[in-house]
C-alpha cells in the first residue's frame, strides 16, 4: 500500500507529464516577472500597460505559434522574420503604392507566405537539404528581397484604414465579456471531450485535479484579462485574431491525424515512417503553416507600426524573440514535444520582460542579456528533462 508521500510523488509525476505540467515552468516565470515588476514599477500592473503589453507581444506571439509547428517535427525556420517582412512589404506596396483594396492585398500577402513556406519545405523534404541550411539561405535571400520590394527609401507607410484597424480596433465591453464566456465554454468542453474520447479508446486520462486546475486557471486568467482590458480601452481585435488562429492550430495539432503525425515525426522519424506516415508531406505542410503565420505576423506588424521597414522585421531581434518564445513555452528543440498555446505564454514572458525593463529605465544591453539568460535557462530545462526521460525509459 502506497504511503502519502509516495502518492504525492506519483501525483506530481502525473501532473508534470501532462499538458498542464508542460506549461508550469513558463507560467511560473510569467508570474515571477509580473510580481517583481509589479512591486518595483507600480505602472507595470496598470490596465494601460497591460493593453500595450498584449499589443507589443502580438507579432512575436504570431510568429512563435507558427514556428512551434516546425519545432514539433524537429526542424527549424530561421527565415520566419524575413518571410514576415517580405509579406508585409508586399502588402505595403499593393495598398499604398498600387492602391489595391486592402482585403485583396492581405490575401496576396498570406498567399505569398504560404508559397514561401511550401517552397522551403519542398527544398528540405524532397531535395534533402537540412532545414537549418534552407532557411538560413532564405533568411539572407528574403532580407535582400524585402529591400528590393521596399525600394530606395527602405520603408513604406501604411495608412489604409482596413489594415490599421487590425490593431487599433477594440471590442465593445459587452462583446469582450461575451468572447470571454465563449472561450471558457469552448475550453471546458474541449477538456471534457478529450477525457471522454480517451476513455472510449481505453487510454489513460490526466488526473481530475490536473484538468480541473487547468480549467480553473483558464477561467481566472480569461476573466482577469478581459476585466483589465475593459477598464482601459477594451479587448484588442488583434488579440482575438491571434487567439482564434492559436485555437485552430491547437485543435489541428492535438485532435487530428495530421497533428499526431507532427508529434510522431518529431519524436521518432523512423518509427513514424514505418507506421506509414509521409515524412515529406508532413514537413512540407508544416513549413506551409509557418509561412502562413509569418505572413499573418507581417500584416499585424504593418498595422501596428503603420509602416513597413527593414529594421522592424528582418533587421531587429524579431527572429530570436519568436524562436525564444516557442522554446521558453516548453517546445523542445529536439522535436516531439510542445504546444502552440505555450508559445503565446512564451511571447508574454519576453514581452513582459522587455516592457518591465523599459519602465525601469534599463538599456538595450540589459534587455538582451536578460532575454538571453531566460532563453538559456529554458533550453537547459528542456535538455535536462529530455535526458531524464531517456534515462527513465532505459
Amino acid at each position: 500500500m502506497s504511503t502519502m508521500p509516495e502518492l504525492g510523488t506519483m501525483s506530481l509525476k502525473k501532473i508534470s507529464s501532462s499538458r498542464l505540467g508542460s506549461a508550469l515552468p513558463v507560467l511560473l516565470a510569467l508570474a515571477a516577472i509580473w510580481i517583481y515588476f509589479g512591486l518595483t514599477e507600480p505602472a507595470f500592473l496598470s490596465p494601460r500597460n497591460f493593453y500595450y503589453l498584449f499589443m507589443q507581444s502580438s507579432v512575436v506571439g504570431t510568429l512563435a505559434v507558427g514556428i512551434t509547428i516546425v519545432l514539433l517535427i524537429g526542424d527549424i525556420d530561421l527565415s520566419v522574420a524575413a518571410t514576415s517582412g517580405v509579406c508585409a512589404a508586399i502588402l505595403a506596396v499593393l495598398t499604398t503604392n498600387l492602391g489595391i483594396p486592402a482585403p485583396i492585398s492581405c490575401l496576396a500577402a498570406l498567399s505569398a507566405g504560404v508559397c514561401v513556406g511550401i517552397f522551403q519545405g519542398v527544398m528540405s523534404a524532397l531535395v534533402g537539404i537540412p532545414s537549418f541550411v534552407v532557411t538560413l539561405a532564405g533568411l539572407l535571400g528574403f532580407q535582400g528581397l524585402m529591400l528590393k520590394i521596399l525600394g530606395i527609401h527602405g520603408a513604406i507607410n501604411v495608412r489604409d484604414p482596413f489594415v490599421r484597424g487590425i490593431t487599433t480596433t477594440t471590442l465593445p465591453t459587452e462583446l469582450g465579456w461575451a468572447a470571454a464566456a465563449l472561450c471558457i465554454a469552448t475550453f471546458s468542453w474541449m477538456v471534457w471531450y478529450n477525457r471522454q474520447k480517451r476513455r472510449r479508446l481505453s487510454l489513460e486520462n490526466n488526473p481530475w485535479a490536473s484538468d480541473l486546475t487547468k480549467v480553473g486557471f483558464f477561467v481566472v486568467f480569461a476573466i482577469s484579462v478581459v476585466a483589465t482590458l475593459n477598464s482601459y480601452r477594451g479587448v484588442p481585435l488583434v488579440v482575438v485574431i491571434l487567439l482564434g488562429l492559436t485555437a485552430l492550430l491547437g485543435w489541428l495539432t492535438t485532435s487530428t491525424p495530421f497533428g499526431r503525425s507532427l508529434y510522431a515525426v518529431g519524436g521518432n522519424a523512423e518509427s513514424a515512417r514505418r507506421a506509414g506516415i509521409s515524412l515529406k508531406g508532413v514537413k512540407i505542410a508544416a513549413f506551409g503553416i509557418v509561412g502562413f503565420m509569418a505572413a499573418t505576423g507581417g500584416i499585424v506588424g504593418a498595422s501596428r507600426y503603420a509602416s513597413v521597414s527593414f529594421n522592424a522585421f528582418a533587421g531587429g531581434p524579431l527572429l530570436l524573440e519568436a524562436i525564444g518564445a516557442a522554446v521558453i513555452g516548453g517546445t523542445s528543440l529536439f522535436g516531439g514535444r510542445g504546444s502552440v498555446w505555450n508559445a503565446i505564454l512564451g511571447a508574454l514572458v519576453i514581452g513582459s520582460l522587455g516592457n518591465g525593463l523599459d519602465l525601469s529605465g534599463a538599456g538595450a544591453a540589459d534587455k538582451l542579456m536578460f532575454s538571453g539568460g531566460i532563453l538559456l535557462l529554458a533550453v537547459s530545462i528542456d535538455a535536462l528533462s529530455r535526458q531524464g526521460r531517456i534515462q527513465s525509459r532505459a
